[in-house]
């Protein structure tokens, strides 16, 4: 049957069922509460199913695998159901026949809704026996954002044609694991009675325990039994023509993460206090709470459905995955939707998925910070491993702070195998966290959190970056780096990362002179626990005034950096249509010696830094030239790097789209901002069955707001715009919070 999506601004609606999109819808109708994810998998299972429940933070380190990855839990929605000894499961009839004289169950109607304005996520099936009878079958489910130790299911069986015999088995499977790995101890803690049934355990090395417990509520009759790994509830009636039997199962899980007691104990009291209250009033305390999410975080925009229905897509996701109890947990580059990156934390996080909560739910966006605050000592692990001073932030982290990038790839096609370099030399997300705590004080006023936390992190990180830069030539370089551009390896002076680290010890000179003033007892502390010396300030400065900045004067651009334009030019706009990276085209060896980028790298250096980007006089020195010239360069920047991008990583479209509007170059805005908006959706990246794209659905957020309203602090620091709206689009509205007011913004296009 064909599948078609239909437009509708809250929900994502599929129609039909196609087994060759089975992972990516899967994917795409996760549901969660920052606490867990549980990926869009069918009730009654299907074979290539990637059935998933990530608690965040719960993760393992396999003795098979080269790094820890995020647990796999036991499955909570597992619901079988016969029908007169027919098996339901989605099968269409073959043939015009089997319509009249039918030999197996058929399905006859499908349809399945994420209704992102609630949070939940209903199917409906219209299903035939072998018998001829007819039934109705209606699944919901939601992770509960009032209680995240709650989920809720359930299952709604009406009798359409006939009397059929109904039998069902429902319950909790243990026997769940990850792609490549078991992280479970052997020998769970499983049992089945008839109130309840649950599933304890504990991970292979990590040692954290996991206690998930089960209670039903319904009218019929319940017995309930182990088998094997899997406990569940079954039970057999009949169902009268036109009467419906419906089963609400309430399911609690805990972590050692997050209780002091026995998990499986806590789960089962939080199962029979919930299944007391029932699955309507949890339903209603949880679509009150995003209710108020959405109040925050909603983005209208009028004259686009299409792209309306789709930043809302990509705001659930992002909220599903924010934590809101806890500050030791972050966003995974994938979400809690799938095993991708095997739940590892990147800069994706502080650049992309943290500004759009900075501005709309800043207490989370402080849980997020406070994450990188608790890991600093791995950031100071590293610092000292690799000869350094400070904290130098691992490019991929999980819940110790420690680097778990792996240094070799998974074996390419001949069995040859690529170095992995990022974990030793993309060091610009140390600048990239100090950004996010910059840019959270400046929003939010929490001046609170700079003083006991935000400050140590800018300063300590400064201290590496102060360590990390060479003398040469009569000015500072930085040899040895990864950019944002991840296909030029081991390259020297990055003018992305070499300007950020301008910006950054000029940032840590500003923190301190304001914790001066305003808190000088604390100021003291940071300055003798850190070793900021007079000495080290003065080191500091000069490099801020002799850092290395690749300029062409002739050109008026940023040069990416030294020798990129001597590489191969590849006009990349001639590769279309493609469904690949031109490097995958190209194979690693050949685009490492190309101008081909992966994503946005000087365009991203345009998008944090703004016309504060600077431009370098004839020594290579940061000077003063008028506005005028900035924008001229900016404007050559993306005349330069813009056709030379390959948009090989999500995170690139809604950074261009950004950078685009705020030069008012619409239409390209526009086109990079659908792209972005339907990475997901579309499966734009052939990827999503790995999982949601995060860094994607938080930089359309920040390309809306920031790029076509212009939403920024002007030189009073108070909140202004500059909107460049695309030219069909009336209105556009959002809400942000400054300084703990809510502040409601609309732009309309003037007609």
């Amino acid at each position: 049957m064909e599948q078609v999506v239909v437009s509708r601004l809250w929900e994502i609606t599929e129609f039909g069922f196609q087994p060759d999109k089975l992972n990516h819808y899967e994917t795409l109708f996760t549901v969660g509460n920052g606490y867990l994810g549980t990926r869009g998998t069918f009730e009654e299972g299907y074979d290539g199913s990637i059935a998933s429940t990530l608690v965040n933070g719960v993760y393992d380190h396999a003795p098979a695998m080269l790094v820890p990855e995020l647990a796999n839990a036991p499955d909570w929605i597992p619901f079988a159901i016969t029908i007169d000894d027919t098996p339901f499961k989605l099968v269409y009839p073959k043939k015009d026949e089997d319509l009249l004289r039918p030999t197996e169950g058929a399905v006859f109607g499908y349809e399945r809704v994420l209704d992102l304005k609630r949070g939940v996520l209903q199917r409906s099936v219209l299903f035939r026996a072998a018998s001829g009878n007819v039934v109705r079958l209606v699944f919901e489910r939601f992770a509960s954002l009032h209680d995240i130790h709650v989920l809720a299911q359930r299952v709604t069986i009406t009798a359409v044609d006939g009397s059929p015999q109904i039998a069902i088995s429902a319950g909790l499977d243990g026997g769940v694991m990850n792609a490549t790995a078991d992280h479970w101890v052997d020998d769970p803690e499983i049992f089945a009675h008839d109130d309840e049934v649950g599933i304890g355990g504990t991970t292979r090395q990590s040692g954290y325990a996991l206690g998930m417990a089960a209670r039903m509520n319904t009218p019929i009759a319940l017995t309930a039994a182990v088998e094997g790994k899997r406990a569940a509830y079954t039970a057999s009636f009949t169902l009268q023509q036109e009467v419906s039997a419906t089963f609400d199962k309430i399911v609690s899980i805990y972590t050692s993460r997050d209780t002091h007691h026995n998990p499986l104990d806590s789960a089962r009291a939080k199962a029979h206090t919930a299944a007391q209250e029932g699955y309507d009033a949890l339903l209603e305390r949880h679509e009150s709470e995003w209710a108020a999410y959405w109040d925050s975080a909603d983005v209208e925009i009028d004259g686009d459905d299409d792209c309306q229905r789709a930043i809302r897509f990509t705001t659930y996701h992002v909220l599903i995955t924010a934590p809101r109890h806890d500050e030791n947990i972050s966003i995974p580059a994938k979400t809690l939707s799938g095993f991708g990156y095997k739940g590892h934390i990147f800069w994706d996080t502080e650049l992309f998925t943290l500004p759009p909560l900075t501005m709309t739910l800043p207490h989370i966006a402080r849980n997020l910070l406070m994450y990188r605050y608790h890991r600093l000592e791995g950031a100071r692990h590293k610092a000292q491993a690799n000869g350094y001073e400070g904290a130098m932030y691992p490019w991929e982290s999980t819940d110790t702070g420690e680097e778990t990038t792996p240094q070799w790839s998974d074996p390419q096609p001949d069995g040859s195998k690529i170095r992995i370099w990022t974990g030793d030399n993309e060091q610009h997300i140390s600048t990239d966290i100090a950004y996010a705590v910059n840019q959270y004080w400046r929003w939010t006023g929490d001046d609170e959190f700079l003083i006991k936390y935000g400050a140590e992190i800018i300063l300590d990180t400064a201290v590496f970056w102060g360590s990390r830069v060479e003398a040469k030539n009569g000015r500072y370089e930085i040899s040895q780096q990864i950019g944002p551009d991840e296909y030029h390896e081991n390259i020297d002076n990055s003018v992305f990362v070499n300007r950020m680290v301008a910006w950054h010890l000029e940032s840590a000179l500003n923190t301190l002179d304001w914790l001066k003033t305003h808190a000088p007892a604390d100021a003291e502390r940071l300055i003798a626990s850190l070793g900021l010396t007079a000495e080290r300030f003065h080191h500091w400065r000069d490099v801020i005034a002799n850092l290395f900045i690749p300029f062409d004067h002739d050109r008026m651009i940023h040069v990416q950096f030294p020798g990129f334009f001597d590489m191969e030019y590849i006009p990349v706009q001639k590769y279309h249509p493609r469904v690949t990276s031109v490097q995958a085209i190209l194979g690693h060896s050949r685009s490492i010696q190309t101008q081909v980028i992966k994503q946005a790298d000087v365009v991203a250096l345009m998008a944090l830094l703004g016309e504060n980007i600077g431009v370098p006089d004839r020594r290579q020195k940061m000077g003063q030239v008028a506005d005028a010239d900035v924008g001229r360069v900016m404007k050559n920047n993306w005349d330069t790097y813009f056709p030379r991008c390959d948009h090989g990583s999500s995170l690139s479209p809604a950074m261009h789209a950004w950078v685009a509007a705020r030069l008012g170059l619409n239409d390209e805005a526009y086109d990079q901002f659908h792209h972005a908006a339907h990475i997901d959706l579309l499966d734009n990246k052939g990827n999503v069955r790995d999982g949601i794209h995060a860094a994607a659905c938080g930089g359309v957020w920040q390309a809306a707001v920031f790029g076509f309203a212009g939403l920024h602090l002007n030189e009073a620091g108070e909140p202004a715009l500059a909107p460049n709206l695309p030219a069909h689009w009336r209105r556009l509205a959002f809400t942000v919070f400054f300084k703990g007011e809510k502040r409601r913004f609309a732009v309309s296009n003037s007609l």
